[in-house]
């Protein structure tokens, strides 16, 4: 069978296309770079422990650990007064921290990058085509070609193709894939420096609301209802600071970002640990390293397959405002499709396995946008009114919410849980029981026993075929020889060989809401599928069946076949029928700050998207990166030479 097709080589991409190899899957990557990444300190990444773990697990570690940073705590200060501080769990060698009190991780993007590119090196089911840039796209019922140009221009045959080729993406543009949402709903002043701040290995959220609804009073050029700044560390007394910007284009001066960075580095000296600002303050030595203007996008593909091609990333999504993670959710995308793929690929896959995966990233995407989009507006104009009725059930403050968002929590960043999931498990099973998960959900990371012996966590199983985990008080004082063939455990055996999928036994001593010799189906990316009193070998397999879909794979009537070309004279991006051409109308960019080629007005958004993905299709540029060369510079107030680094841009994919 033809390998599959990955058209981007961004963590995204990267991660799919490793995840598709450890599953046996051949992958070929389409790289349009030469595969050497930029060094650029203030492009992170704050990705959560379940999204850390999976990166782990993939060979990246080494990397997470050396180069990423987890937080002691995180603090929220309003004005000069301490609001909040969460304390997270001490890292500790089997890491068993509990996953509400586990720290993000913080990552610099070009060493996640490095990292999973190294690791897809050395795999030799993976082939990365660098200089190869998409430019045809065929389908029909038994595949798909892909024709590039560059120095490795050719035909590419595969099996399946998917579009990781960010935010201006060629894959969803040849698919005519419609992309409406919102330009510029926040923009962020960024720095990476080198310094030393009051609270070593704590990150902190820092607001000034203006009173009234008013101006913050700050003196930087960075004025607005809110200001606004996050403080988060790396390794080697780096931080990533980022600051608020007020609406608007107006451009952000190399002049004024230094005078901000001064200010805020001042007032944290004077305050101490209840945080301030301060005017005319002694400035603590620093070192300027790189400087950009983030650029938040939100923004939804209409579709995410079409026959045998996929979006997945900022190509099929484009969020990040009030501290949400764009690249986390795409790393979510990735784990959730390569399972799927690795299925299809091995064994075929039915419409439902594959259509699947929109119908639980989409839907988990937009539901983050409509929280995201109902809560600006309340915690950016300064005021608390009405804030509780747009988000009914919720009885913290803004302030809270915020953290929560930052922290991967709560409403606005909770990792994603399917409930109406099409592989769901048949309903009115017997012996179904509840449990502290619900079905759809992510699954408690609890310590448990290996077929082998060994005592590991769950999350370290997941990846590969079905977890079925028993819950059985006690077992962890037996010898693994006799607890193996006691009890439930031969004929829990017997029902996980016979299964339709690939399945491993696991024993727990516990599991949270769980009585004793409950048996848990968990999917191969960590969301449980039901939980059964006992072993029940026909309601194990009819789960199973459900989590592939349902049997054999068929494509029906080939809708949606056909040849895409990327170039003039071919439609748009821009919401009608027709279009003028490939790209998508152009828009306007500069050295100073550049947010992409805006695309001309569509229709809105489907009834269940997010309220506010209504602007059009345009290509705007992504979040998450691309912010130019950087300033960099050594020293108290080092200089700043915006000709020899035009820097301000928006981040993308």
């Amino acid at each position: 069978m033809d390998p599959v097709i990955v058209v981007g080589a961004g963590p995204v991409g990267l991660c799919l296309a490793l995840s598709l190899t450890r599953r046996g899957v051949p992958v070929v990557v389409l790289d349009e770079s030469t595969g050497q990444d930029e060094v650029r300190p203030a492009r992170t990444a704050v990705l959560r422990p379940d999204t850390a773990a999976a990166l782990t697990r993939l060979g990246c570690g080494d990397t997470l650990a050396s180069e990423g940073t987890r937080w002691t705590a995180w603090r929220t200060v309003r004005r000069r007064r301490l609001v909040d501080r969460v304390a997270f769990a001490p890292r500790i060698p089997d890491d068993a921290a509990s996953p509400a009190l586990a720290s993000p991780l913080h990552v610099p993007q070009h060493a996640l990058t490095r990292a999973l590119r190294a690791a897809l090196a050395r795999e030799k089911l993976a082939q990365i085509a660098t200089g190869s840039r998409l430019a045809e796209l065929e389908q029909d019922e038994h595949g798909v070609s892909a024709h590039t140009r560059g120095p490795n221009g050719t035909w590419w045959r595969g099996s399946y193709l998917v579009g990781c080729d960010g935010p201006r993406s060629t894959v969803r543009k040849l698919l005519e894939i419609r992309f409406p949402g919102r330009t510029a709903v926040e923009r962020h002043a960024v720095a990476a420096l080198r310094t030393e701040l009051p609270w070593p290995g704590e990150a902190l959220l820092h607001r000034w609301p203006g009173r009234h609804g008013g101006g913050s009073g700050n003196t930087a050029g960075f004025g607005g209802p809110v200001a606004e700044i996050a403080a988060r560390p790396l390794p080697d007394g780096v931080w990533r600071l980022d600051w608020l910007l007020p609406p608007g284009r107006d451009l952000v001066t190399p002049d004024a970002l230094v005078a901000r960075v001064r200010e805020s580095l001042a007032g944290w000296a004077a305050a101490g640990e209840e945080g301030g600002r301060g005017d005319a303050l002694p400035v603590p030595p620093y070192a300027l390293l790189d400087t950009g203007v983030h650029t938040v996008h939100h923004r939804l593909a209409k579709t995410w397959r079409q026959g045998r091609a996929f979006l997945a990333g900022d190509a099929a999504h484009l969020l990040g405002a009030l501290g949400t993670q764009g690249l986390d959710e795409g790393l979510r995308d990735a784990g959730n499709l390569a399972w799927k793929l690795g299925l299809a690929w091995h064994h075929g896959g039915s419409e439902t396995l594959l259509d699947s995966y929109q119908a639980e990233r989409r839907d988990a995407v937009a539901a983050r946008l409509r929280a995201t989009d109902q809560a600006l507006p309340l915690l950016r104009d300064g005021r608390a009114a009405r804030w509780r009725t747009v988000l009914p059930g919720t009885a913290r403050g803004q302030s809270a919410l915020l953290t929560d968002a930052h922290l991967g929590r709560g409403p606005l960043g909770a990792p994603p849980a399917y409930p109406r999931t099409p592989l769901a498990a048949p309903t009115g099973q017997p012996g179904t029981v509840a449990v502290g998960t619900r079905p759809g959900a992510p699954v408690a990371d609890v310590p448990v026993t290996a077929g082998d012996g060994s005592v590991v966590r769950l999350r370290d199983r997941l990846g590969h075929g079905l977890l079925v985990v028993l819950v059985a008080p006690g077992t962890g004082v037996w010898d693994r020889r006799h607890w193996q063939s006691a009890g439930l455990m031969p004929q829990l055996t017997a029902a996980a060989e016979a299964l339709p999928m690939p399945a491993e036994i696991l024993v727990t001593e516990s599991y949270p809401g769980a009585p004793a010799h409950t048996v848990l189906v968990v999917r191969p990316d960590g969301h449980l599928v039901t939980a059964h009193s006992g072993v029940r070998p026909a309601e194990l397999s009819a789960c199973a069946d459900a989590v592939r879909g349902g049997g054999g794979f068929a494509y029906g009537d080939g809708a949606g076949y056909g040849r895409r070309a990327w170039g003039s004279g071919e439609a748009g991006d821009s919401g009608a029928s027709g279009g003028s051409g490939g790209a998508g109308a152009s828009g306007t960019s500069s050295a100073a700050d550049t947010s992409g080629a805006s695309g001309t007005s569509g229709a809105a958004g489907a009834p269940g998207d997010s309220a506010a993905l209504h602007d059009g299709d345009g290509d705007d540029g992504g979040n998450g990166g691309g912010e130019g060369a950087g300033v960099r510079g050594e020293g108290a107030g080092a200089a700043v030479d915006p000709l020899v680094a035009p820097v301000f841009h928006s981040e993308g994919d």
